[in-house]
């Protein structure tokens, strides 16, 4: 029975200790921590920055782990040219296509116009090499770059996994300690908790690793007879004017 008592009492100091070290972080997590809170308020979470220029973009602090989305809608005269070229300049970034989905356009017109969706999956690197390239060969009437930092999730997931790996090597020890059955159940049941943890937070780490290696880019494609004029700034009458016009050229189509 006192055998018992002490395997119940150095359960539970096993259980508060992996708390107070997945609580506590090391001088690493805490330099993180401290370099994560000091980022440009332009670059915090779920920030949005307009990239409408063909340069590589801001820079962003080091030491930080950044999710980087782009969202780009784009035009083309020929759809199966652009998707080659496409195909190409993925696979020379050493990138890959996530999803994809091709329409092929309304029966009901002369001309099948048609379009694509695609996920495409670049070295974040190398992000701003593909977006260039998109301009280069197709007319890109929007585009948008977000930034997300995520360090501090990064570093809390890393350390409850440590602790989580610290608290499983007790509890193996324990097993082996044990005397009785109801000690060797209750350890067990334990067990089976940790590691249920510490499988869903290694998944959501390599979540994360995927999500910041490589950049996530949407595109939009629609194949067209006449480009979209792309500028700046627009006064009401232009932008009347081009109404009008588009109108016009849907109607006649």
């Amino acid at each position: 029975m006192k055998l018992r008592n002490t395997l119940s009492i150095t359960l539970v100091l096993v259980m508060l200790l992996s708390l107070l070290t997945a609580c506590g972080s090391s001088p690493t997590d805490s330099v993180a921590r401290q370099e994560a809170a000091e980022a440009p308020a332009a670059m915090e979470s779920n920030g949005s920055l307009m990239d409408s220029g063909s340069g590589s973009g801001a820079s962003l602090p080091e030491n930080h782990k950044w999710i980087i989305t782009v969202d780009m809608s784009a035009e083309t005269e020929d759809l199966d040219t652009l998707m080659d070229s496409l195909d190409d300049t993925i696979a020379a970034l050493e990138g890959y296509v996530e999803d994809q989905n091709i329409y092929n356009g309304s029966t009901y017109s002369d001309h099948r116009y048609r379009s694509a969706n695609l996920t495409v999956r670049i070295p974040a690197g190398r992000v701003h090499e593909f977006t260039e390239n998109v301009a280069g060969i197709a007319n890109v009437v929007r585009k948008n770059m977000s930034q997300n930092d995520v360090t501090l999730n990064y570093v809390d997931t890393e350390s409850r996994i440590k602790a989580l790996r610290v608290e499983e090597e007790r509890l193996l020890t324990l097993m082996e300690q044990a005397q009785t059955m109801a000690d060797l159940l209750e350890i067990e049941a334990r067990l089976t908790d940790v590691r249920y943890e510490l499988e869903n937070y290694t998944a959501r780490l390599r979540t994360f690793d995927n999500q910041i290696d490589y950049a996530t880019i949407h595109l939009d494609i629609e194949e067209v007879k006449v480009y979209t004029t792309v500028v700046e700034e627009q006064t009401v009458w232009e932008r009347l004017r081009e109404g009008f016009s588009g109108n016009l050229h849907s109607l006649g189509n």
